[in-house]
């Protein structure tokens, strides 16, 4: 391509962002007062578009599959790509289940009355135009629209080539549903090109778009943290740890470990390391390292772990602090949950840990100490996730400690302002 083609492309690509951006902010500004109920029926819609078409989803699905296949994507990335009958419902369900949530918009967060008489409310609003770029999960396109839309805000999607067919035929049952509800089409747009460009070009689109929300590897979200002009959500790394702490129970501490691990290896959510406590190693270990061999995962462990069961691969440095997104796990002893939490601060990403205990003054201090987004006390980290948090669904769990943390479902997606009334007062 010669450097004319080039700008020219640039040139045709920069349009059509800006018409989308440009129908995304005028369709935002009629969803902040839509009511609730036209919402809700859009999503409803959409719900039963995605029942009614699921051959068509699964058709599209197949077709990303093979060429996927085809360009040597992994087994993570695969399993993210893969639609099924199972998956496809619980995407209609989401959709029925944000439907079902209340409206934040409007909501008074709080409220109070000033020694001069004015009456002050902080209260919910939509955030604008959210921008969502993700890989791999053509789901992300049903949940980001649907959480989008519930919170009165607009949204620009701008899926993976590699789930391209997939997002399309998800995107015409949204599109279905926003027409029977008499919603303007804009209010969720699915990005028309593959070009990277286009990332560059929403990364840059201050004033259009209020909010960047990436979804995807290390790489992608490092791109848009270094050149978004407009605010983000994310997180780089799903760098989870279980911690079996010496008063763990162990028929607990094994099932636990064998979810947080083996339910689902390519999530964000899924035990990348196993910490367990040197004083029940002798005796928790190996029925844990049993579990997890049979469902067909790699354990690595330190020496301490090792000696206690030789069938561990030798861990290294390079092994702690990493998200394999695979069928392996890190093993390391500690000294008790001292050594645990620094271990943690040291190697996490702030994204999910859990603690398996019996100890509830040990629980309390992991839980009160501990500074990921999410922690859990005898439950799997698997439950990182706005749908198991009633949320519906999610746009990704916020690893960041401003305004979204954790899943970001659709409170996350509005902001606030503060309307004060008064009866004639002035300021002296």
């Amino acid at each position: 391509m010669t450097v004319a083609e080039m700008r020219t492309r640039d040139s045709e690509i920069d349009s059509v962002m800006q018409t989308l951006g440009t129908a995304a902010k005028d369709a935002a500004r009629r969803l902040a007062t839509v009511p609730a109920e036209q919402k809700n029926a859009a999503l409803r819609f959409a719900a039963e578009a995605v029942r009614a078409r699921a051959g068509e989803l699964l058709a599209a699905n197949v077709r990303d599959l093979a060429s996927a296949k085809e360009r040597g994507l992994g087994k993570a990335l695969l399993d993210r790509l893969t639609l099924n009958e199972d998956r496809i419902e619980g995407m209609a369900k989401g959709l029925d289940e944000v439907a079902a949530l209340a409206d934040p918009v409007g909501e008074t967060i709080a409220e109070w009355d000033r020694p001069n008489g004015l009456h002050i409310a902080r209260v919910r609003q939509p955030l604008g135009v959210i921008g969502i770029i993700y890989e791999s999960r053509p789901n992300v396109t049903a949940d980001a629209g649907a959480l989008a839309l519930k919170a009165g805000n607009a949204a620009i999607l701008r899926g993976g080539s590699e789930a391209v067919n997939s997002n399309r035929a998800i995107m015409a049952c949204l599109a279905e549903g926003l027409a029977k509800a008499g919603l303007p089409a804009a209010s969720i747009q699915l990005v028309p090109t593959q070009d990277r460009a286009a990332v560059g070009i929403m990364l840059g689109m201050a004033g259009v778009i209020d909010v960047i929300v990436p979804r995807g590897g290390r790489s992608l979200v490092e791109r848009v943290q270094n050149e978004a002009r407009v605010p983000v959500f994310a997180h780089l790394d799903g760098i989870c740890h279980t911690y079996v702490h010496s008063a763990a129970d162990l028929d607990m501490a094994r099932r636990i470990v064998l979810n947080a691990k083996m339910r689902r290896t390519g999530i964000c959510g899924a035990t990348e390391c196993l910490l367990i406590d040197r004083a029940v190693l002798g005796t928790h270990l190996k029925p844990i390292v049993d579990g997890l061999i049979a469902a067909g995962c790699e354990v690595r462990g330190d020496a301490e772990a090792r000696n206690a069961d030789p069938r561990l691969v030798a861990a290294t440095e390079a092994d702690w602090g990493v998200e394999f997104l695979d069928a392996i796990i890190a093993v390391r002893t500690v000294g008790g949950i001292d050594e645990a939490m620094d271990h943690i601060a040291r190697y996490g990403s702030s994204h999910t840990e859990a603690i398996i205990t019996e100890d509830n003054a040990a629980a309390a201090r992991f839980l009160n100490e501990v500074g990921s987004a999410i922690l859990l006390h005898n439950a799997s980290t698997q439950f990182a996730d706005g749908g198991e948090f009633g949320m519906g669904a999610e746009m990704g769990i916020s690893t960041g400690k401003m305004h979204a943390r954790g899943p970001v479902g659709v409170e996350q997606l509005t902001t606030f302002k503060y309307v004060v009334r008064g009866d004639g007062q002035t300021r002296p």
